[in-house]
């Protein structure tokens, strides 16, 4: 029976590179995201209806999670998920206000964490799995405008770890990707012109990234026989950018 991944925000961007890419590979998907137009959009352009099982929901309600995590386990076992749903504001300190950093907490990070507990039962039903969750250079990093993103995305970072350490017992493998500048919906919202060629200046390989490039790797860290020793890891898929220093001009 084919594997199943759970992947969230995959109405569009890198989620749903990521299930295009997976299908690709021989996965059955199970698309999470709040929007339903998207959703349908996706799924259409997916065209694997026979592999695909689509669920409208917003990743911090905890019962539409658990159901719809047990739900897909009728497209095979669950052995994967990828936790790609997120929002974010380009915002400084002192202009964030206390609500605006409570829902991007919420859905960035306690929101990875009911979908990551709620799968966490059928993985060690299945023997085992592996779980991605997408974090961001700028939970690595003191980029401007990144207050609460940044915090949210440093948050992924311990918790994929911590989750590592505690799930190893289980064959159940968690790491993270900390993308950087990826051409996505959401980045071309919070880049402004002068934000992009900052962020070009400073990433070696002088271009954005594409969400397809991220797919790739996740699809590197589910697959047990390219990656079943990496565990705890966090993967910068960002152009050099977390290793810039001095750079040509």
């Amino acid at each position: 029976m084919p594997k199943t991944v759970v992947i969230t925000g995959a109405g569009s961007g890198i989620g749903f590179a990521c299930a295009e890419h997976l299908l690709s590979c021989g996965w059955c998907v199970a698309l999470i995201d709040r929007d339903a137009a998207a959703l349908e959009k996706a799924r259409g352009a997916l065209g694997h209806p026979q592999e695909t099982l689509p669920f409208c929901l917003d990743v911090t309600d905890e019962a539409a999670v658990n159901e719809a995590i047990a739900s897909a386990g009728k497209l095979g076992p669950v052995r994967g998920l990828i936790n790609s749903a997120a929002i974010g504001a380009d915002q400084s300190f002192e202009a964030t206000s206390v609500e605006s950093f409570r829902r991007i907490l919420d859905v960035n990070v306690v929101g990875c964490f009911i979908v990551a507990r709620a799968a966490i039962g059928p993985m060690r039903d299945a023997g085992g799995g592996a779980i991605v969750n997408l974090a961001s250079v700028s939970g690595l990093r003191g980029n401007i405008g990144r207050t609460a993103y940044g915090a949210s995305k440093g948050a992924i970072v311990t918790m994929t770890q911590v989750m590592a350490v505690e799930l190893a017992a289980a064959n159940i493998r968690v790491n993270a990707i900390a993308p950087g500048p990826i051409e996505t919906a959401m980045v071309r919202v919070m880049h402004t012109p002068e934000a992009r060629e900052n962020w070009m200046s400073r990433v070696p390989q002088r271009r954005y990234g594409e969400s397809h490039e991220i797919a790739r790797a996740a699809a590197f860290l589910l697959d047990e026989e390219q990656s079943g020793y990496v565990t705890g890891h966090v993967l910068a898929v960002d152009g050099g950018f977390l290793a810039g220093g001095l750079l040509p001009q």
